[in-house]
């Protein structure tokens, strides 16, 4: 109590006590509540200022997190949309070599060369070459036994023999009623009725006679004869095999080997180079260092519209059978010189069901797929006809997914 007393007459003293001063301009004024609002403020302030702070701290961490991340984001974008334009490598279409004459691939044939069927029916007996055998115009190759056609050709004879004694008895009646039409003793319808039954019976002779020499000459193809001089290349029966006429089987095939037939397809640029009557080089791979001779004799006289070449054949001398029929060969024509066409690798070739095509690089880099027609096929490369010139830029190994209107880059060497 004695405190408290002493502490309000503290506060209080100075308006209490008589005679004090007034409080001077100098002295503080302010009253405790305004102190306390003052201090408030101050505080408010703080906290808004630190608050900013805080913020702005958190936006730049927030943004030094953020940036990396966009940038390495604009990066993989940047990268991804680059490796999704495929680099390609590519090629020019360059000329052809050219090489002193023209060199072509061809083919030996037989100069004749025929199979052998059978004109009569029946079961083979025996053959008499096989294959490999040398044979001349007219010898035996085989025989055939013929029952049916023997019993046909005997029941046409005696048809044959029957229409004779009918004719035979024929001209004596027709004789006698001649001569009894001369004393009326019968009638002019009774003779002419005669003489037309001899000209039936004649008639009748005849066509026995021919029936007759038909299965005579059915019988006598019972054996098998060649046609002409050659070798047997093929047997295509045995002993007891049933042969019909009608049945389209070959028995032999005989080949004339001694000269062989040549024939080589020249190139539309090469073919009014190449004329009848021309010599040429015919070489063969298994026998390297040997040449033979052949010459031109006749061509087709028209271009194949499939490849644009020439059918041209040759003949060569074949007397030793050096060259066995069938063989390929190289023909070369010494005058002749192909002019040089534009080649591409073959790893240029994309085959698809519209055909043949190639790539082709654009200035603005766009694929474009281009159709092709192939000329010869030298192996690493092949010959292109159409469909490109040489200042192109064809895709060296394109993919099977590539379509015209891909972009693409292309890597430079």
């Amino acid at each position: 109590m004695d405190k408290a007393f002493m502490d309000q007459t503290t506060v209080k003293s100075p308006q209490a006590l008589p005679g004090a001063a007034a409080p001077t301009a100098a002295g503080p004024t302010n009253k405790p509540g305004e102190d306390k609002l003052e201090g408030s403020s101050n505080s408010a302030s703080r906290l808004r200022r630190a608050a900013l702070v805080a913020v702005v701290l958190i936006i730049v961490g927030a943004m030094a997190g953020l940036l990396p991340r966009w940038h390495r984001a604009n990066r993989l974008r940047a990268e991804t949309a680059d490796l999704a334009v495929p680099t390609v490598a590519v090629v020019k279409a360059g000329p052809g070599k050219t090489a002193a004459g023209l060199s072509l691939p061809a083919e030996a044939r037989p100069y004749l060369e025929a199979p052998i069927y059978a004109r009569a029916s029946g079961y083979l007996k025996r053959f008499v070459v096989d294959i490999g055998s040398r044979v001349k115009e007219g010898d035996l190759l085989a025989e055939i036994d013929t029952p049916e056609l023997n019993q046909e050709l005997a029941q046409a004879r005696a048809q044959l023999t029957q229409a004779d004694a009918a004719l035979a008895l024929a001209k004596i009646t027709a004789a006698r009623w001649a001569e009894l039409l001369k004393t009326a003793s019968v009638s002019e319808q009774e003779d002419a009725e005669k003489q037309a039954d001899l000209q039936l019976k004649e008639a009748t002779v005849e066509a026995q006679r021919a029936n007759v020499r038909r299965l005579e000459e059915l019988q006598s193809f019972a054996k098998v004869v060649a046609p002409f001089a050659g070798i047997i290349t093929a047997r295509e029966t045995d002993v007891g095999q049933l042969i019909a006429a009608t049945s389209g089987k070959e028995l032999f095939r005989l080949a004339q080997t001694e000269t062989l037939r040549v024939y080589v397809r020249v190139p539309q640029s090469a073919a009014r180079e190449v004329a009848v009557g021309q010599l040429a080089e015919l070489t063969i791979p298994e026998l390297p260092g040997k040449v033979f001779t052949a010459k031109v004799v006749r061509s087709s006289g028209a271009m194949s519209m499939e490849s644009r070449t020439l059918l041209t054949e040759l003949q060569v001398d074949n007397a030793r059978c050096e060259i066995l029929p069938g063989t390929y060969v190289q023909v070369r024509f010494a005058q002749a010189h192909d002019e040089a066409s534009l080649t591409l690798p073959a790893n240029t070739l994309l085959f698809r069901s519209e055909g043949l095509q190639v790539g082709v690089v654009g200035a603005d880099n766009k694929v474009q797929l281009r159709h092709i027609v192939l000329g010869r096929d030298f192996g690493p490369t092949v010959e292109i006809l159409e469909g490109i010139g040489s200042s192109d830029e064809v895709i060296l190994n394109p993919a099977d997914s590539l379509e015209s209107g891909a972009t693409v880059r292309v890597a430079h060497n």
